[in-house]
């Protein structure tokens, strides 16, 4: 104020310098404000107690067994005390994408009536130094204060996507930033204390828990590690159940079918099927959900909406015999494995065969994984039977091909018998892969020619119908009159 002072003095205009001052620092004010309205809601807080419960969730028995073991101990304060347990402080929810682990968390903070505070790893992320920390300490206290103010005396923080917040330390160079924030959370964790008028259950969620930093996973922090896996058979017809309950279905609707149709979905994929399958059924004003309904909501989830490609009448035919290829081998070596045949283009596919299975396999024998490979080279093959060559639809059938052939060679059920993945030379990894898919082609091949018949029949329905159910192509086969019949 002096140097303006003495400047309007000398006869020196100092308007455009007050001018700018003001904008600067108007700028600062509302940076600042905007800024500490940001800091002081670092997470959402549920106002009222999460209605989502444990009953709510389905296919994750053993996640949810080890969830509530774990809050027993917020629950029986006073029994706890006595055995000398001491509380746990953190559980870490390992999965992939919608398994449900933010529905577990909110359960969890119905379970033990605790206020349920949600943020995510990215909101603690900042350039300017000290923020993050500032952000974890202000995450703390706020579940703290919110509590308070709710009357209750627990709180639970659930973190989305840890990784972001807690990957391993020492990896950013030009940066400690995220260092001190990471260190700020392991202190603040290290200073929970069942002793406190609030007790505090942090709650975390990644998909990457190898990025995790190790100072993050010891006991005393993340004292559990819960893995929230996609939902087995049992799983997704508790799951189904849950989301067509509210839902009018037709009787021909079997929930225990579709459970078994829908193979390697998460939950929040399964709830996508049922919601799709309803508006399938309100764009055709059906009063009930019909089977067709969820077939077509299942194809759409799995594969992308039906494009506006239309391929050439010669194109469309060879796009038909590739698919009656693969269903063909696949109901031939794999039987009641397929669900569905199409020759409509969805996504980046012109065609495709979905494929399921009885029960949810983890273990796979090598004539399993060479049944796999003939239905991958299915599709060429029928194309060379019928056209007597090739199109490049089948590359990437080959490298689906290919990865499974080393899987049987990394397995040890090779001719190579067991060897060490990372000293294997490569010209001989090349040539027992190669010795592989031959041997399948070949008797993939000699297949094909003795159901050439029942091939052209399935081509012809496919032209006809665009789609044609695994059922029906069983009925071909059963029917059927081909040289291997007898």
């Amino acid at each position: 104020m002096g140097i303006l002072l003495f400047l309007m003095l000398q006869g020196v205009d100092i308007l455009p310098v007050v001018f700018l001052a003001g904008i600067v620092g108007a700028v600062l004010y509302f940076n600042f404000r905007k800024q500490r309205g940001h800091d002081s809601n670092i997470a959402s807080v549920e106002r009222n107690t999460c209605t989502i419960s444990f009953d709510d969730i389905g296919g994750q028995e053993v996640a949810k067994n080890e969830l509530i073991e774990a809050l027993d101990f917020m629950k029986n304060d006073e029994q706890i005390k006595l055995l000398g347990i001491r509380p746990l402080k953190g559980i870490l929810l390992s999965g992939p994408p919608g398994t449900g682990k933010t529905l577990l968390a909110k359960a969890a903070a119905q379970f033990t009536n605790s206020v349920f505070l949600s943020t995510s790893g990215s909101e603690f992320v900042e350039m300017y130094v000290g923020v993050g920390a500032q952000r974890v300490r202000r995450l703390f206290d706020q579940a703290k204060e919110a509590a308070k103010k709710l009357k209750k005396s627990s709180a639970v923080i659930f973190i989305d996507e840890i990784e972001v917040l807690g990957g391993a330390r020492g990896q950013n160079h030009g940066n400690q930033e995220h260092d001190q924030t990471l260190n700020e959370l392991l202190v603040q964790m290290d200073g929970i204390s069942s002793d406190e008028g609030v007790k505090l259950l942090i709650i975390g969620a990644t998909n990457r828990v190898d990025m995790l930093d190790p100072a993050l996973l010891r006991p005393g922090r993340f004292d559990r590690l819960v893995k929230v896996d996609l939902p087995d058979k049992k799983g997704r017809l508790h799951i189904l159940k849950l989301h067509t309950r509210n839902k009018p279905l037709a009787a021909d609707v079997s929930i225990g079918a579709l459970a078994k149709d829908t193979f390697g979905f998460s939950g929040a994929q399964l709830e996508s099927v049922t919601n799709e399958a309803a508006i399938l059924a309100m764009r055709d004003a059906s009063e009930n959900i019909t089977s067709s309904h969820f077939r077509s909501a299942i194809e759409k989830v799995m594969m992308g909406e039906k494009l506006d490609r239309l391929p050439s009448k010669e194109e469309k035919h060879r796009i038909a015999v590739h698919e009656s290829g693969h269903a063909l081998i696949g109901e031939l070596r794999l039987p009641d494995s397929v669900a569905s045949v199409n020759v409509a283009s969805r996504s980046n596919a012109l065609g495709y065969v979905r494929q399921t299975q009885e029960n949810d396999m983890y273990l796979y024998t090598c004539d399993y994984l060479k049944s796999r490979i003939a239905v991958a080279l299915a599709g060429v093959l029928a194309e060379e039977l019928i056209f007597s060559n090739r199109s490049t639809g089948g590359s990437s059938d080959f490298k689906h091909a290919s990865d499974m052939a080393k899987q049987i060679i990394y397995s040890g059920m090779s001719e190579l018998g067991i060897i060490s993945v990372e000293d294997i030379p490569r010209d001989q990894l090349h040539s027992a892969i190669t010795s592989i898919l031959r041997e399948v082609e070949n008797d993939t091949r000699d297949l094909l020619s003795g159901y050439k018949s029942v091939l052209e029949q399935v081509v012809e329905l496919l032209l006809d119908k665009e789609t044609i159910s695994g059922d029906e192509l069983r009925f071909l086969l059963k029917n059927s009159n081909h040289s291997e019949c007898a």
